[in-house]
């Protein structure tokens, strides 16, 4: 039944190989399931409005992976946009102290930005405007877009997934920390109580990652799987023996209940409209299109990026089903802003599960039912250790890197564009911004040498609405 109902078998793949995909990438993002909420709501989880967002956490990824499974049919997982979150909650903040109000109410005004921003994407994809901006994109910036979301994963899953604090402070990071200290003696006196942590961190990241190579060279299936379990009980072993630390600790008073009342109470079906256009048309109006111009090409960048890297890209660099795949994007950030949070978004973590395999919306299926079984078991998904996640994050990240063999590096119009892409990325976080840089990069160098007429003139418009947003938005 599975098998038809997702052409699985039609795809080239297996139903085991679409759950272990789905597993997999759940466990590469499980971290944004109490990491979204601190973010929106600071780290007391005891409040009200962090227990509601913890739950919109699970229930609008799940409502919008249903979409992306059933309707959509493609592997891709949905979650609130890191980065995305961070400024939501800053606009939350400098929306709250202009209608002097406390912060929530301050962020119930704030998610009428998030729910006009899903409706219009939603129009935008169900009347193919979308996809119409997707042929816009150059060839070029788009074969570069993989490679730069590979950077991406590698900066996290390297810089800054698994930090560790000691008794003074933190946190630190393997990259910046650990391999950027001059000597050992050095990165131990700057740690301090934190430097056996790290190098745990070090040592379970670098487990898990060889693991998952070694095995996916030698075709074993559930490589990233079973690699990300092997590291997770090495690293649970180390932290009983050598630090004297219950790695279970955390599940000692955890509560299973989901919290529905605080939920209906804080967030749920709670946009204040008049509070928002309290603030001003044009400061209103700045922040939606801020906003949507960020998340419309992230979504465009993680989505075409996993493609490719999955090999379901045609020679032109077009998706298939991707109105599909937008639609559900569109209604998940819609969800998002009914329960409580800022845009859901295609997760860039969704590129583990399609090297795990994932070809169909089965594995997108197994990410949606396990975000909602999350509101139970949200303590067991919480043990899964950052320095695990950095393992597969990087692991994918290096695949996706090799993408840059697609372009055609002889061309200084393809390869300017997707160089600046490429460190944009990364450094901002930001792929959407990347693609602008891109596109104003792309179409100034094929105007000044001559070459106007091969520019579409939908990238024209879009070069001069990312120069706006860079150089005049300043909201």
């Amino acid at each position: 039944m599975l098998d038809k109902t997702f052409k699985v078998s039609e795809r080239g793949s297996t139903v085991r190989t679409e759950i272990i995909a789905g597993l997999t990438t759940f466990m590469t993002m499980a971290y944004i399931i109490a990491l979204n909420p601190s973010m929106l709501a600071g780290f007391d989880s005891s409040t009200p409005l962090w227990k509601a967002i913890f739950m919109s956490t699970c229930i609008a990824p799940a409502i919008g992976g249903l979409f992306m499974a059933f309707y959509a049919n493609m592997p891709f997982a949905l979650g609130p946009g890191m980065g995305l979150n961070v400024y939501f909650a800053a606009v939350s903040t400098q929306v709250a102290a202009i209608l002097a109000v406390d912060y929530a109410d301050g962020f119930r005004a704030s998610l009428v930005i998030i729910f006009i921003e899903g409706v219009i994407f939603l129009l935008l994809s169900v009347f193919n405007v979308r996809d119409k901006i997707i042929d816009a994109i150059p060839l070029g910036i788009r074969l570069g877009i993989s490679p730069g979301v590979g950077l991406l994963l590698l900066n996290i899953g390297f810089g800054s997934n698994a930090g560790v604090y000691s008794s003074e402070g933190g946190p630190f990071y393997v990259m910046r920390d650990f391999f950027g200290a001059r000597t050992p003696a050095f990165a131990r006196a700057d740690m301090k109580d934190a430097y056996p942590g790290v190098v745990l961190a070090v040592i379970t990241m670098f487990i898990g990652l060889f693991v998952i190579t070694i095995l996916a060279e030698k075709k074993v299936n559930g490589a990233m799987l079973i690699g990300m379990l092997a590291a997770s009980v090495f690293y649970w072993i180390c932290e009983a023996v050598f630090m004297h630390q219950n790695p279970f600790a955390s599940l000692q008073g955890a509560s299973f209940l989901p919290a529905f009342k605080e939920m209906a109470q804080e967030t749920l079906f709670k946009l204040d409209f008049h509070g928002f256009f309290g603030i001003g048309w044009l400061t209103a109006v700045t922040l939606i299109l801020t906003f949507g111009i960020i998340d419309m090409f992230d979504t465009i960048g993680t989505v075409i990026g996993a493609a490719s890297l999955g090999g379901m890209l045609d020679r032109d660099g077009n998706m298939p089903r991707m109105k599909e795949t937008l639609t559900s994007d569109a209604i998940a950030t819609i969800c998002g802003s009914l329960t409580g949070n800022c845009t859901i978004t295609t997760f860039v973590e969704s590129a583990s599960g399609v090297e795990a395999g994932g070809r169909t919306g089965l594995t997108a299926l197994v990410v949606a039912v396990l975000f909602a079984a999350c509101m139970f078991i949200s303590p067991i998904a919480a043990l899964i250790p950052s320095p695990v996640t950095s393992a597969a994050l990087i692991y994918v990240g290096c695949l996706m890197v090799s993408g840059l063999r697609n372009l055609n590096l002889l061309d200084k119009t393809q390869l300017i564009p997707a160089a600046l892409m490429l460190i944009t990325i990364p450094i901002s976080s930001s792929i959407g911004n990347a693609i602008g840089i891109a596109m104003i990069a792309y179409t100034v160098i094929k105007v000044f040498t001559g070459r106007a007429k091969e520019v579409h003139w939908l990238t024209y418009v879009l070069s001069v609405i990312f120069c706006v947003k860079f150089f005049l938005i300043l909201g």
